[in-house]
């Protein structure tokens, strides 16, 4: 299936819009196009093509990409610690902090991060959402039969990062924290251009699962997942301790990610918004801290 644009739900208008997509004529090139596939198969999904231009982000030169970034994508700067003059790399701003009360923190079980969430009371329902192409697999992409045993049947819920948004993550909920448990993969993109008809590339991707258990959802599992141009996956939180909703997780380095996570049958109710709008095939804009489910 071919995509021409991305359209999303406004939560707050309950109205569609296009979503500006950084890079869109390349993306659709690699996935849309025999020649571009045939080069991603061959270089872009691979490690070196993402470490190589994470490092070039890394670079003092690459501050004069911020205010194109900014203007190109309406980004509210207000919001930053930091201002444009005082970051030292494109990368320092693209996983900026935010000033302390930028993002409300509402009751119930609340989104991980910036980003277009999609959601699925029973984890089979993810061909509603997307074509059948490469299936997803839930036992392939915990990769751990034990894991596989407990979330099956369960809920799922996807919270896209797309480059323009807030690249922090946070917990969804009050609990205890695990230690995280890295999967190696490969580097795919996880834009609707690339997984609208081939949901399984995110279990061909790198990608990191950490459980947290809580009183009111159960074990939920986190699972931050790496994508084409993302540097990496940085984990800032101290494993086995107890954290509070809103607190961060991590960070993604540069490019676009996404943030999964799993609950056990019967454990969350997902808010029907989005729910609906995921039986139509839309993601739903969502904001860190915005509430998405109880």
């Amino acid at each position: 299936m071919k995509l021409d644009k991305i359209e999303c739900i406004d939560r707050k208008t309950n109205k569609i819009y296009i979503e500006n997509v950084p890079g869109e004529i390349f993306l659709k090139f690699l996935y849309h196009n025999p020649f571009g596939k045939l080069s991603l198969e061959l270089l872009v999904k691979r490690k070196f093509l993402s470490s190589f231009y994470g490092k070039l982000m890394d670079q003092k030169k690459s501050i004069n990409k911020i205010e194109d970034f900014i203007r190109n994508n309406h980004i509210d700067m207000s919001e930053s610690q930091k201002k444009v003059g005082e970051f030292i790399s494109f990368n320092d701003f693209f996983y900026r902090k935010l000033k302390p009360n930028a993002r409300k923190i509402e009751d119930g079980l609340v989104s991980p991060a910036d980003g277009k969430v999609i959601g699925f009371c029973e984890i089979n329902d993810w061909d509603k959402f997307f074509v059948k192409g490469t299936e997803f697999s839930l036992e392939k992409y915990l990769n751990n039969k034990e894991l596989y045993e407990k979330y099956r049947g369960g809920s799922m819920i996807v919270v896209r990062l797309a480059p323009a948004d807030y690249h922090r993550y946070h917990f969804p909920a009050d609990g205890k924290i695990g230690s995280r448990n890295k999967i190696d993969g490969y580097y795919y993109s996880v834009s609707p251009y690339a997984i609208k008809d081939n949901f399984g590339v995110f279990c061909e991707n790198k990608r990191e699962l950490t459980i947290l258990e809580t009183s009111k959802y159960g074990d939920v599992l986190i699972s931050e997942i790496g994508a084409t141009m993302v540097g990496g996956i940085k984990q800032t939180y101290t494993p086995n301790t107890d954290v509070k909703k809103g607190e961060e997780k991590g960070y993604f380095t540069f490019g676009g990610s996404s943030v999964l996570l799993l609950f056990k049958k019967g454990k969350i109710k997902i808010d029907n918004d989005i729910l609906e709008n995921t039986k139509n095939g839309y993601e739903t804009k969502v904001y860190m801290g915005e509430k998405i489910g109880e």
